[in-house]
């Protein structure tokens, strides 16, 4: 099985309104944790999508206008998307999307690929999180997850892991969401082999 490990930033929180604005992920192995592709990228927006940018979702990632101005056209993206998970066997039957927020992230990926057409390519629906992986893991334990929070911040430090690098950059989220994963979860093939 495949997990799609997906992080987003946008210009605001609203998927009606607002943009994505650089997307990152990585193709990985459930089993052993072995990474089978990356891609990263900062979408190119047109100055309208840009004035309708939220400024608190700016300073939380960074962003500008210029940045934004550089980036690779949305038709590219989506491009780069159907060919790697072609190539690599991103099938519903053999793969799911993880994401802190998966609800959040799948609205703005969806603005790249659209929800049809994903549905026509058999991609995976499952979009799992993993603030539900750390509750049902901690639910027993002190402290509780209704105690520490589920923040990807507060997963972490839960684990002793360092807090997401800022300002927040899809990649880093990506990596920093493979971190808590490997440590609320692991790669059950990886923990025999060593």
């Amino acid at each position: 099985m495949l997990g799609v490990f997906l992080d987003t930033e946008t210009n605001g929180l609203n998927s009606h309104k607002h943009c994505i604005l650089e997307l990152a992920y990585k193709i990985i192995d459930v089993a052993t944790g072995e990474e089978k592709h990356s891609y990263e990228a900062v979408i190119k927006q047109s100055r309208l999508n840009w004035d309708k940018s939220d400024p608190h979702s700016l300073i939380i990632n960074g962003f500008t206008w210029e940045k934004t101005e550089a980036g690779t056209p949305v038709e590219e993206v989506s491009g780069a998307i159907i060919t790697a998970f072609a190539q690599n066997g991103i099938r519903r039957d053999k793969a799911v999307f993880i994401c802190q927020n998966p609800s959040f992230d799948r609205a703005f990926f969806s603005q790249i690929v659209d929800p049809d057409l994903q549905e026509s390519l058999g991609w995976p629906y499952h979009w799992l999180d993993l603030a539900s992986m750390y509750w049902a893991k901690q639910i027993d334990k002190t402290p509780s997850p209704w105690v520490t929070g589920v923040a990807k911040d507060k997963i972490s430090e839960t684990y002793s892991l360092p807090p997401e690098a800022k300002p927040h950059k899809a990649m880093n989220g990506v990596n920093h969401l493979l971190d808590c994963y490997r440590a609320v979860v692991g790669f059950p093939a990886a923990k025999i082999s060593v």
